[in-house]
């Protein structure tokens, strides 16, 4: 389950997948009935959507990430989809699309304008395929943020870095002090992701990977990748990762706890990392210790220091083969009942930034105010917010990667070597 943490935020035990799954075969499919279906996660924002299910009458299941990746890509295939189908977008859903199994919605966005519009442009832009929507967002937004702990800064009097040289300056500085400078989960592979896509984004802006997404020959060799991947090592060489990195599990957090017990001056991770402290240490948050920014910009680079990368949400679409009856349901649930006033109070209270424009005064009403409105900001100024590239590609594409990139980071491999790898994984 190495992609369950950044996907789901919190997965239930797998009890409740088999009692989930155990229900589900009880039913005679989802495209049976007569009223609009779905299926969800559980852990994350499962009740904001059990609540939300149960007002508006959609009928509603809930399972494990892994076993509900595996049962909806079975029942897309079989003409047994639920009604609304959740996704993360990227490559699974563009198959999808591909295949005439997803509802083109752009006639609905067209009558009704705020049937997108309402969403920030940065994350509704991850529901268009080919300049069509297929899907619209359905939780909080998840951009990878560069967290920091204050104290440990404020120890060697420094400042977190601004672009790529101070981020190699402040390298040697910990390292003396005996802080490793940055804390890496490189056993759990997808960690290590978030640095090539900022640093490939930073030098050559999002065209870089809109060659590769769009199967162009030889795109991963392009100079982008090959400088990122070299930066990438030049930083390991330096002692820039904490020490046995590759042994450290993400899943666990034990990256996480490195950042604030004292052992790491800094953290690339999701936005999540922040409830996850908060939960393992309160008073870390409470006595202002933890800080956060952007991630370095690189000399040179082409990409806005405004981009980000993550996960700019999860997804409803429709499927295609439901009944009229059913769609009409399904579109009447995305118009009337997703992102409401009680929908997006209920995801800021479990901690979550919905995706919706306008809601600024909310924001200044939480609990943690100044985290939530950042990580707002961040996506609502995005001129591009780039879904992780395991989500926008392939599976096998996806899985090439994440291995190639190991071994890069553990220096098994070269950057050309990597580009080469990923260029023959072009068109599977």
């Amino acid at each position: 389950m190495t992609l369950v943490k950044r996907r789901t935020a919190v997965i239930a035990a797998g009890l409740a997948a088999v009692l989930s799954l155990t229900t589900a075969c009880g039913s005679s499919g989802p495209a049976g009935g007569k009223g609009a279906t779905a299926w969800a996660l559980t852990g994350g924002d499962e009740q904001t959507f059990r609540t939300s299910f149960e007002s508006s009458g959609v009928d509603a299941q809930y399972f494990g990430n892994d076993a509900y990746k595996q049962k909806i890509r079975t029942a897309i295939g079989a003409n047994e989809a639920p009604t609304l189908v959740f996704s993360w977008s990227g490559g699974l859903l563009k198959s999808w699309v591909d295949s005439g199994k997803i509802m083109d919605l752009s006639g609905e966005a067209a009558n009704d304008p705020a049937f997108v519009n309402r969403f920030l442009p940065s994350v509704a832009r991850t529901g268009v395929i080919d300049g069509k929507t297929y899907a619209v967002p359905n939780n909080g937004m998840q951009p990878v943020v560069l967290f920091y702990n204050k104290e440990l800064f404020d120890s060697i009097g420094a400042q977190p870095p601004k672009t790529w040289d101070d981020l190699m300056a402040l390298v040697p500085r910990f390292n003396a002090a005996g802080i490793a400078p940055f804390s890496l989960g490189g056993q759990s592979k997808w960690p290590q992701l978030m640095w090539e896509e900022y640093l490939v984004d930073r030098i050559g802006g999002p065209e870089v990977f809109n060659n590769i997404a769009a199967g162009k020959p030889g795109a991963w060799s392009d100079p982008a990748i090959i400088r990122a991947n070299t930066m990438i090592q030049q930083l390991v060489d330096a002692g820039g990762f904490v020490r046995g990195f590759n042994s450290i599990a993400t899943d666990s957090n034990a990256d996480t706890a490195l950042l604030f017990t004292g052992k790491a001056a800094m953290y690339l991770m999701g936005s999540w990392a922040f409830p996850t402290i908060k939960q393992a240490d309160p008073e870390f948050i409470a006595g202002g210790k933890l800080g956060w920014t952007t991630f370095p910009t690189v000399p040179g680079g082409k990409g806005d220091p405004a981009n980000i990368v993550g996960n700019p949400a999860n997804y409803w679409s429709v499927s295609a083969t439901a009944s009229e009856e059913q769609k009409q349901a399904a579109l009447r649930y995305l118009r009337e009942d997703l992102m409401n006033d009680s929908y997006v109070d209920s995801l800021l209270a479990g901690g979550s930034v919905p995706p919706v424009t306008g809601i600024e005064d909310k924001l200044a009403k939480t609990e943690d105010p100044q985290y939530l409105s950042y990580v707002y900001e961040m996506a609502s100024k995005a001129p591009n917010f780039q879904l992780s590239w395991d989500q926008a590609l392939s599976p096998g594409q996806a899985d090439a990667l994440l291995t190639n990139l190991e071994q890069l980071f553990l220096k098994q491999i070269t950057p050309e070597q990597f580009s080469a790898n990923m260029n023959a994984t072009i068109g599977q």
